[in-house]
């Protein structure tokens, strides 16, 4: 599995921050040119993908991420990428995971979304603070899978 160390400045990338890749080093990790990544700053760990953006390679650094790993935009920081081939599966609460299999829509639609939008979904559902918003934004979750306009 490749594995490779770099320096770069962390830069506003879009609307969003990240690290610019050098294209060798997307070419070391030997897996085209958006390859599953394992990132490395300091002592903090997290799963990506390099994104291609305005012919550069970006890894996205969330505002989480960045806390965890104490860094800031403008600073130069170390990164450690390592090629990610581990299945990336998201755990679906029970009453997630019931509600979607109550709409096969739903379910199918939720099934083909990436990775990183189904752990959206479920962070955000995981995250109300009351019984009652859980509910609603499980609804609208299947809704929305389900081509409904709850979105």
């Amino acid at each position: 599995m490749a594995d490779v160390r770099f320096s770069a400045v962390v830069e506003p990338a879009g609307n969003a921050t990240g690290v610019e890749v050098p294209a060798e080093v997307v070419d070391a990790l030997g897996s085209g040119r958006r390859p599953k990544v394992v990132i490395t700053i300091g002592r903090h760990t997290w799963r990506s993908r390099v994104a291609s953006m305005g012919g550069r390679f970006i890894v996205g650094i969330s505002a989480a991420n960045r806390a965890a790993s104490g860094i800031s935009e403008g600073d130069v920081t170390e990164v450690d990428l390592q090629l990610d081939d581990e299945p990336r599966v998201v755990a679906e609460p029970p009453d997630v995971a019931a509600a979607l299999d109550r709409d096969p829509r739903a379910r199918a639609a939720f099934d083909q979304l990436p990775y990183g939008l189904k752990n959206k979904h479920v962070r955000d559902i995981e995250g109300a603070k009351s019984p009652e918003t859980r509910q609603r934004r499980i609804a609208k979750l299947v809704t929305t899978m389900s081509g409904g306009r709850d979105a």
